[in-house]
């Protein structure tokens, strides 16, 4: 499935948006299935109708069976500059998840290391300094229950693979469908109930604060969670 208008968030000359569907990767792996790399630039060249290959850079990443907002370059200027602004953490990433076990507060900040194993292709969280490890940091909030789910507010401080996952189960909430990381059971879609939200930081070329934002997968279960965000998030 390819990528079509009705996917764009938002769209100027020098960055695309894109509301991604969990399960699909953002760069070519192993298993050889589309990225989504390709698949906008693919969208690009039919619409400005380029007969050579568009621009694209990666700025950043979600896990494959994440969902939501995700961030391109359309311009090696624009690239450049997004790089720059998540290095020096000036981009506020918000996602939300859904959790069955109740967190011990209604919000809080998680502090852990992160050593990630590369063979198991796992990321295991400590409370304590280890060796090789990555610090990592996040905020949470209890947005609503709704049906014996807890809708939770994430912003990661910092930007580690699988950051989220590993430290909401290392609080003893592992995310609904991530089977990986402790949920009982995963999702024949090969998803998990985490889903970025949106992007807030200064467009680094035109100087405006922008805020982009995606609405809940149409997935037949995440739209009933509409009703907690209320516009608010």
């Amino acid at each position: 499935m390819g990528i079509t208008e009705k996917d764009v968030l938002f769209e100027d000359n020098h960055f695309i948006a894109i509301n991604k569907r969990g399960g699909d990767i953002v760069q070519v792996d192993v298993s050889g299935d589309t990225s989504m790399e390709d698949m906008v630039k693919q969208f690009l060249a039919k619409k400005y109708n380029k007969p050579n290959e568009a621009f694209l850079g990666v700025i950043h990443r979600l896990d494959r069976p994440v969902s939501g907002m995700i961030l391109f370059a359309k311009t090696s200027k624009g690239l450049d500059r997004m790089n720059r602004l998540f290095h020096d953490r000036k981009v506020e990433k918000t996602y939300l998840a859904l959790v069955r076990e109740k967190p011990p507060h209604p919000k809080g900040t998680l502090k852990n290391w992160l050593l990630r194993d590369r063979k198991k292709m796992v990321t295991k969280a400590y409370d304590r300094e280890v060796k090789n490890g990555s610090y990592a940091e996040l905020n949470y909030e209890v947005v609503g229950t709704l049906d014996g789910y807890y809708l939770l507010k994430v912003n990661p401080l910092t930007g580690r693979t699988h950051q989220i996952r590993s430290q909401l189960a290392y609080m003893g909430c592992p995310i609904v469908g991530d089977n990986k990381y402790g949920y009982q059971r995963g999702s024949h879609r090969r998803t998990i109930c985490l889903h970025s939200r949106s992007l807030s930081f200064v467009h680094p070329i035109k100087d405006e604060q922008m805020v982009i934002k995606a609405p809940l997968p149409e997935d037949g279960f995440w739209e009933k969670f509409n009703v907690l965000i209320k516009g608010n998030i």
